[in-house]
């Protein structure tokens, strides 16, 4: 049987939320009195169909039906879940909880997207307040895990805990606050941070670009993948946690921020750090966390990287400087295949087998061809002029095994060319000796009109000296195979 979740306000956060419930299985129904609600809504949703399913390696379940309510009642009849995202203005809350309170189950949670609020300031003059708690995302809902979860001394424990399984059904990760405070947890964090932030910009010792980029070009990426205790445990080295507290604690005590009614730092403080730091991460050595680390953190670089963001750019930045280098005028040799391309198998490209899947074997091939692409000058700015080389045809023979660390170089011989034509022989060499070969076949297209065309003439200029070069060279073994072919 399909459920039910009622949205009550479809802005930002609400639509976030109607998109999370929604493409997770659950019907539902949204109200808000903005006559563009279901527009926005409709907008968010959009964005979240096209990126949600990018993290899920099982294919997305059927997506429930999605309706907009004329009323509070209309909306929450029926549903099994509740979630309240409208103004942050206490007495509105208040109003809508009542109206919702008249008309839903009795033991529906009712979620509340608060930011600041505390569970019992929202539960104040409710007629059943066990059922009302804080349940705070992060934007956007429909990606994001988190959800602070803060009950207060008069919620119902059952009703809590069966709101944190539907969350988690949902996908999100919901985070139990054990007391009720101001702006919960991620929030006050967010808060010091902003604070601090602005008196940098007002003091004129940093612009908010230059903030930013001390975000997201270091720190940033550490949080995003070991929290702030962990990445500082991580700093302590083998000493660990009491290390780094011996060092940095009087720290706190310096002039560094504007924030300064700090904790008392003392023995109690350094052993409660201590020992719960213990516990999260005591199971790993200082070294595993190292790798851990840096095994997430290039997780995260290469998807920076492919889209040109952030410390992304940087990346690519510097590896256009070193292929600038590598391929200047005079340093490439046509008496052999041309040396594309240097990678390295990384954790994301191993299977099951601990052997570099097919896919990325393919990915080795088509870094190479591009970078031989970008040396004749049919680049990125060349595609942006409508033309480009597609591959038409392609054949790969797996040779080796590629297994983790192992680093990797692509050749590349121009098998034959012409003004349309690229026929290429790529090598995926370990320690020169190939681990696979890919034959391709690529056309020249005039991307507006989806036909092939002759290629540029200042690509013919640089393809066709190295066509002509290569046609020293012996022809490999493998090319012109065909599948099943037997040796």
């Amino acid at each position: 049987m399909t459920r039910k979740a009622a949205i009550i306000g479809g802005g930002v956060i609400g639509g976030g939320w109607a998109a999370r419930f929604l493409l997770n299985g659950w019907n539902v129904t949204v109200f808000d009195p903005d006559p563009q609600a279901e527009r926005k809504i409709g907008e968010v949703l959009a964005n979240a169909r096209a990126a949600l399913p990018a993290l899920s390696d099982v294919p997305m379940g059927a997506e429930g039906k999605l309706s907009f309510a004329a009323t509070i009642t209309e909306a929450v009849e029926g549903a099994d879940y509740i979630q309240e995202s409208v103004s942050e203005r206490l007495d509105l809350k208040h109003r809508v909880f009542a109206q919702i309170q008249q008309s839903a189950g009795l033991g529906t949670p009712i979620g509340s997207s608060t930011s600041g609020f505390k569970p019992s300031e929202l539960q104040e003059g409710a007629a059943n307040p066990s059922v009302i708690f804080v349940a705070h995302p992060f934007n956007p809902v429909y990606l994001l895990p988190l959800a602070e979860v803060v009950p207060s001394a008069r919620s119902d424990q059952k009703v809590i805990e069966a709101a944190k399984t539907i969350l988690r059904e949902i996908g999100m990760f919901p985070l139990h606050v054990r007391k009720e405070i101001d702006a919960h947890i991620a929030d006050r964090f967010l808060e010091a941070v902003w604070r601090e932030a602005l008196w940098l910009v007002k003091d004129g010792v940093a612009t908010t670009e230059e903030i930013d980029e001390a975000i997201r070009m270091g720190f940033g990426l550490r949080w995003g993948q070991m929290g702030l205790f962990e990445t500082y445990r991580v700093a302590g080295g083998e000493a660990g946690m009491k290390h780094f507290m011996a060092q940095f604690g009087p720290c706190l005590t310096w002039p560094w921020t504007k924030l300064m009614d700090v904790p008392e730092f003392n023995d109690e403080l350094v052993d409660l750090i201590a020992g719960q730091s213990d516990a999260q991460s005591g199971h790993h050595t200082i070294r595993e966390l190292e790798r851990i680390r840096d095994s997430n953190l290039i997780g995260f670089l290469r998807a920076l990287k492919e889209r040109n963001w952030g410390a992304g750019k940087v990346l690519l930045e510097h590896d256009a400087r070193r292929r600038t280098e590598m391929l200047a005028p005079g340093s490439v040799d046509l008496s052999a295949p041309l040396e594309m391309a240097q990678m390295q198998v990384l954790p994301g490209w191993i299977d099951y087998n601990g052997h570099m899947t097919e896919s990325r074997y393919l990915f080795a091939a088509s870094e190479t061809c591009d970078a031989l692409l970008r040396l004749i000058g049919a680049d990125m700015d060349y595609v942006k002029g409508g033309h480009s080389y597609y591959t038409a045809e392609t054949h790969i023979m797996h040779l080796g095994e590629a297994k983790l660390g192992d680093r990797l170089t692509g050749t590349v011989q121009v098998l034959a060319a012409d003004e349309k034509r690229l026929h290429l022989f790529t090598s995926i060499l370990r320690d020169g000796v190939a681990v696979a070969t890919v034959e391709q076949m690529c056309l020249h297209v005039d991307m507006a009109a989806g036909k092939t065309c002759p290629a540029a003439p200042e690509v013919l200029a640089k393809l066709m000296p190295i066509a002509e070069a290569h046609k020293a060279l012996p022809k490999p073994a493998a090319a012109g195979r065909f599948t099943g072919q037997r040796s």
